[in-house]
């Protein structure tokens, strides 16, 4: 029943949806050349090639093949056939899950965990996550997902070339940063501090049993109740996301040390292990 539900992505929006997304990653792994004519395939011709374990499963990067078991094990994921004309490498991993996009996303990127590189990105139906090859380390791989009906999806799990993941790990540097200073994401302090963006580069930052703090992009005062402070690095932004300096987590009563991935952020009872970036 599910290769025959998979059988039709070739006529709906779902494949449309991963034609895209996957053409966005073309120059994140190598490509292999799309059938000339891939419109010619019906339904009864293509239902058979949906069950297939991965014919290049031989071929599959190490990487690629560890976050494909993760992925698969969070949603109860079906190896099947990769629909024809997607921009993925031989190394990619198309799996099926009986499960709504909405419940896909968060168990793949819970399941991934420090592995995770910022969030999902949604671009009409198909939404893209990347994966570092090792907690705190470069891009490795990244997942695409797309809805094949309102309860089922289509995922797509690909290695990413080398290429990406150099450029990845060397942000552009905003305005106002202190190049070889550590840096952190608002999104990264999730877990022990709260971001909300206020508009015009102003931000609030909670941490649980402490007065909120505002800071303000480029600007080394921030207020809180009591009055004005200021911090040791001026916080920035790329125009939608707080850019805060890692010496400035003092400020919210948080305490930073050293691990082997990166650095380990305590505020209060909560911890979390994070990469910072240094511009």
């Amino acid at each position: 029943m599910r290769a025959m539900r998979l059988s039709t992505l070739n006529s709906q929006l779902a494949l449309g949806a991963l034609l895209c997304a996957s053409a966005g990653f073309a120059q994140t792994a190598p490509t292999t050349p799309a059938p000339a004519t891939p419109a010619q395939a019906t339904p009864a011709q293509t239902a058979p090639a949906a069950r297939p374990t991965n014919p290049a499963s031989g071929a599959t990067n190490r990487v690629a093949s560890a976050v494909a078991v993760t992925v698969s094990k969070a949603v109860s994921g079906q190896i099947v056939g990769c629909p024809a004309g997607l921009k993925v490498s031989a190394q990619a991993v198309c799996l099926y899950s009986k499960q709504a996009a909405a419940t896909v996303r968060p168990a793949v990127r819970g399941a991934l965990g420090t592995l995770v590189l910022g969030d999902w990105k949604t671009s009409g139906q198909a939404s893209s996550l990347l994966v570092r090859a090792s907690a705190g380390g470069p891009l490795g791989a990244y997942v695409l997902l797309s809805p094949v009906t309102a309860q089922e999806t289509l995922l797509v799990v690909d290695a990413a070339a080398p290429s990406a993941a150099a450029s990845s790990a060397k942000p552009a540097a905003p305005a106002g940063v202190v190049k070889g200073q550590p840096y952190l994401l608002g999104r990264d302090l999730t877990g022990v501090v709260n971001v909300v963006s206020l508009g015009a580069g102003k931000f609030r930052l909670n941490v649980a049993g402490e007065t909120a703090l505002t800071v303000t992009a480029g600007q080394k005062t921030a207020q809180r109740a009591g009055g004005n402070i200021e911090l040791p690095l001026t916080p920035a932004t790329d125009g939608k996301n707080l850019i805060f300096p890692v010496a400035g987590l003092r400020a919210l009563g948080c305490t930073v040390s050293d691990n082997a991935g990166g650095l380990t952020i305590a505020c209060g009872p909560d911890s979390i292990g994070v990469k910072p970036i240094v511009f």
